[in-house]
């Protein structure tokens, strides 16, 4: 016989068999390859995440580090401007002193009326204290009323008087004390002085 009968010999549910096995292990590798794939591309995207981030949080530090230094330069601005305030105070206050002490003598004079010599004047701080002599209480009377009124002293106070025999004449020796004061113009003059300066120095 030419022609021979061929017999599959083995069992076709066996062949099903590795048919699906080998089905199975394909999808399985598919899946694998797929899930590697997906992971990939999180890791990827989160790893491109993180870097911008660190990438601004380093821009971030970096700016944080030249507003610091901008700090500190305007604080020492701040220190060198208030140390020329201060001295500019200190320069008013004393320019406004010794146009005071010009005006405090001149006025020690003004006041003295007639029949009044003084002895000895000490300054303390805003207070003066006075010893003189005076021809008779009326006139001590009338020395402390021209202090009232001046501008420039306040409350002028007798501590003590007595009679004295002077030059066989009766004479009163007293001690009186008052304050000085700077008039309400002076001080809104020297006030607007030093805002101006003041200003100046902030511009």
């Amino acid at each position: 016989m030419d022609n021979f009968l061929r017999i599959n010999l083995l069992d076709w549910r066996e062949a099903r068999r590795e048919q699906r096995k080998q089905q199975f292990f394909t999808a399985i590798g598919g899946a694998a390859l797929i899930s590697a794939a997906i992971i990939g591309l999180v890791w990827f995207y989160y790893g491109s995440a993180i870097d911008n981030q660190e990438a601004r949080n380093r821009y971030l530090k970096d700016q944080i580090a030249q507003i610091d230094e901008h700090i500190i330069e305007i604080k020492e601005l701040e220190r060198l401007r208030d140390n020329l305030i201060t001295r500019m105070r200190i320069i008013e206050e004393l320019q406004q002193s010794r146009a005071q002490i010009v005006h405090y003598f001149e006025q020690v004079a003004q006041t003295l009326p007639e029949g009044v010599h003084l002895a000895s004047l000490k300054q303390a701080d805003k207070s003066t204290t006075i010893n003189g002599v005076a021809e008779s209480n009326g006139r001590v009377s009338t020395y402390m009323v021209n202090l009232d009124q001046s501008d420039w002293f306040d409350d002028p106070r007798l501590v003590v008087i007595k009679t004295i025999s002077q030059e066989r004449r009766r004479a009163a020796d007293f001690t009186l004390s008052f304050k000085s004061v700077t008039p309400k113009d002076e001080a809104e003059s020297a006030l607007e002085t030093f805002d101006e300066s003041d200003e100046q120095v902030s511009q």
